[in-house]
């Protein structure tokens, strides 16, 4: 039997990076060497104290239903946090803690967006941003950056696409895929058009702490109060404490607007993990000197596997500014013959390198671009050189074919 679904379940398509870690794990199950460059997560365990501290809370019998919203705890922690990194002050009605920045950005565009409202959306993006805008019956606005100017922003060219439909604009800064970073003139303009025409801003600032060069991450929230009421922040324990199983994410921003996305909350998944919350408050409040590590340990893999990619014919990397990821331009590949077939697109070339090199990558299409491949240089030195040796061979191989 053949069941009809839903017109909303055909407008959605399962996450490509969720898939490509799935095929890798079943891979390295049956005995194959994979690298693996698709993770979206950091390769190093969640710090000590961290589990120390979800350990007690099961000991100390937190293992039941908590607020809806996120315990008043953890509440507390996030809003000391925005205080203390952005000067930022905000009240406790104002943060909603959710499974998962991901679960955060989907509550937001349930509650907000409707059927003919527009987003605007800068492209590359996170792979999640055009589905769940999709579900709640709205357009996507795609508004394309340049490699060549590091992604930034054109004003102009934002301005052009709004309309009286525009409902909000999505920013990631640092962003995925593309390890940009917005400076804070870019963001200013950016707030200024906010303003002007009455959008709310929904700022993904998941990677903030993974910065690079003495680059600044500035909170678009920052600039000023009136910025501050037109904008949801959205954060989360998952990159910055390789907590990424843990799913605690929050979102701050309006109280009528979080208020909202706490009722849908409440009637689909209820309250995050009690024992993940306890845990999210240690890393909120504890030692972040172990934050300040794993920085230090990807900066110097970043630096390996950017220079190993632009030593390699045929493809240009530029240096990312933040997050975790090298977003190569493999443009000069497409077209490029093997024995098995021709590179016609990205998803080509990942399916190359996976089954000629042992190497797991993610295309570009599912991030709207059909020029690049994305890595993230979350694994250990060694192993990127490795997986780079193994890449450069296989382009050798299909540059000489």
């Amino acid at each position: 039997m053949t069941m009809k679904l839903a017109t909303r379940a055909t407008r959605i398509a399962p996450s490509p990076t969720l898939n490509m870690a799935a095929s890798v794990k079943r891979m390295v199950a049956q005995g194959e060497k994979i690298i693996d460059f698709s993770a979206g997560e950091p390769a190093f365990e969640t710090p000590e104290f961290i589990r120390d501290a979800a350990i007690a809370a099961i000991r100390e019998g937190f293992t039941h239903y908590t607020p809806v919203t996120g315990i008043d705890e953890l509440k507390e922690a996030i809003l000391d946090k925005c205080l203390a990194d952005h000067g930022l002050r905000y009240e406790k009605s104002q943060v909603l803690v959710s499974c998962g920045a991901k679960h955060a950005l989907y509550n937001l565009a349930q509650v907000l967006l409707e059927e003919g409202d527009e987003v605007i959306l800068p492209t590359p993006y996170w792979v999640s941003y055009p589905d769940q805008i999709a579900l709640a019956g709205a357009r996507t606005v795609l508004l394309p950056t340049e490699e060549v100017h590091e992604y930034a922003i054109d004003p102009e060219a934002l301005e052009a696409r709004i309309t009286p439909r525009t409902k909000a604009i999505i920013l990631n800064s640092p962003g995925n895929p593309t390890g940009a970073v917005y400076s804070r003139r870019i963001l200013e303009e950016i707030a200024t058009l906010a303003l002007r025409y009455n959008l709310l801003i929904v700022s993904d600032e998941i990677y903030e702490r993974m910065v690079y060069d003495k680059r600044e991450h500035v909170s678009i929230a920052s600039l000023a109060p009136e910025v501050q009421a037109r904008t949801v922040l959205v954060n989360g324990v998952s990159k910055t404490y390789a907590m990424t199983g843990w799913r605690i994410g929050y979102a701050v921003g309006p109280t009528d607007l979080i208020a909202a996305m706490g009722h849908l909350q409440s009637q689909s998944t209820s309250n995050p993990t009690s024992i993940a919350q306890k845990a999210a408050v240690a890393a909120l409040r504890g030692d972040q000197s172990v934050v300040q590590e794993m920085v230090r340990a990807l900066d110097d893999r970043r630096q390996c596997m950017v220079k190993r990619l632009q030593a390699i014919p045929g493809v240009q990397c530029p240096v990312p500014g933040g997050a975790f990821y090298a977003f190569p331009n493999i443009s000069e590949l497409i077209g490029r013959r093997h024995a098995n077939g021709t590179i016609a697109n990205p998803s080509d070339l990942v399916a190359y390198l996976l089954s000629k090199a042992g190497i797991a990558c993610v295309p570009g299409e599912p991030f709207g671009s059909t020029s690049h491949i994305r890595l993230s240089y979350t694994p250990d030195v060694p192993c990127i050189e490795e997986g780079m040796d193994r890449f450069e061979a296989a382009v050798k191989a299909l540059m000489e074919a």
